[in-house]
């Protein structure tokens, strides 16, 4: 059945008539079944925590369009918690974590083994997807990446500059690369957990991978990938890794080969023309239609579509948005996306 599975193909370096299809944040807010569901859960936690009430959120948008492929419901911020870092989400607001910043607030974190007996509700909706998913559908894993993890554990909360742990890093070198390598380790961990459970991709989110500059972007945003990739990699042969630095701009050119990834994720500050000549000609890419157009659709949303399809027509290409779906955004605009693009 591998075999058959267009998003499979298309990471496998294929280039495909039509390309495979999914969404960013696809089981959300946008959803009227997503909201019902959550409320039964009674708040965002305790949904990602209830493998039956997490699978069938996952399960939802595949039902209601036939996307090439779910992706795990979770939350990048589970491997914090996991190591115990205080969790919790303020309405309207977002997370919110205890945080580290000084050597005791590091050394009272758990090693990285210890995270499995959090994240075992985790895995057990991965087992669940992966039984009840259309034989035709491709199962995503995920987990945040180490700097982005990172900026969460040291300010407490998204920041719109990730300042605090700028700070950390450059204030406190040796603690900042220490919990940037203990993330790594769990990362590493968790996503063979996943992979062990049933997911057939696994991709890697560093949503604020373009605050790192220079230096420290390879440093900070494409080691770590690339300890990640090849970790994956050797204890599970075959298994695709979808790489996304948010943001990188020209950082996106050569990452590849810098990481190992099989599939570079775009966002939509980059041309899509320009990524094919200079991300697409590497390998396998995915994106990258503003999510802006999920809320106001018609023409635009459709002439956008198909101006992305086109300039990656020419290799392997995975459509997605270049960011996470909003909440605002309306499900009809996502089925003329989907229509749009294999039409």
């Amino acid at each position: 059945m591998a075999e058959t599975k267009k998003l499979l193909r298309a990471l496998a370096g294929e280039t495909l008539d039509t390309p495979p299809i999914w969404m960013m944040r696809q089981a959300g807010r946008y959803l009227p079944e997503y909201r019902a569901t959550r409320a039964q859960a009674g708040d965002f936690l305790s949904l990602c925590y209830n493998p039956e009430l997490a699978a069938e959120v996952t399960l939802q948008p595949i039902r209601r369009y036939g996307f090439d492929a779910a992706i795990l419901f979770a939350d990048i911020l589970l491997v914090p918690q996991a190591l115990g870092a205080d969790l919790w989400f303020v309405t309207g607001e977002g997370p919110r974590l205890s945080t580290i910043t000084d050597q005791a607030g590091f050394d009272a974190l758990k090693p990285a083994s210890a995270i499995h007996d959090t994240l075992s509700p985790v895995y057990e909706t991965v087992r669940i997807l992966s039984r009840e998913l259309p034989a035709e559908t491709t199962l995503i894993g995920f987990a945040g990446a180490p700097w982005t993890v990172a900026t969460y554990m040291i300010a407490g909360r998204g920041t719109p500059d990730q300042g605090p742990a700028h700070a950390l890093r450059e204030g406190n070198t040796a603690l900042f690369e220490a919990l940037l390598e203990r993330i790594t380790e769990a990362t590493i961990d968790y996503l063979s957990m996943q992979i062990e459970a049933g997911a057939e991709v696994v991709k890697i989110f560093d949503s604020w991978a373009g605050s790192l500059k220079g230096d420290d972007f390879a440093k900070y945003a494409v080691e770590p990938c690339r300890r990640i990739t090849a970790a994956i990699k050797d204890r599970h042969p075959g298994i695709p890794v979808i790489g996304f630095p948010r943001e990188a701009g020209e950082g996106y050119v050569g990452f590849h080969a810098a990481t190992g990834v099989d599939c570079v994720a775009l966002d939509n500050s980059v041309d899509p023309e320009w990524a094919a000549k200079n991300v697409q000609v590497s390998g396998c890419v995915q994106g990258n239609l503003a999510s802006s157009h999920m809320v106001t659709g018609g023409q635009a949303l459709v002439d956008e579509t198909r101006r992305i399809v086109k300039a990656f027509s020419g290799g392997p290409h995975i459509f997605n948005l270049g960011h996470g779906i909003t909440p605002d955004a309306d499900p009809e605009n996502v089925q003329l996306m989907i229509d749009t693009v294999r039409g």
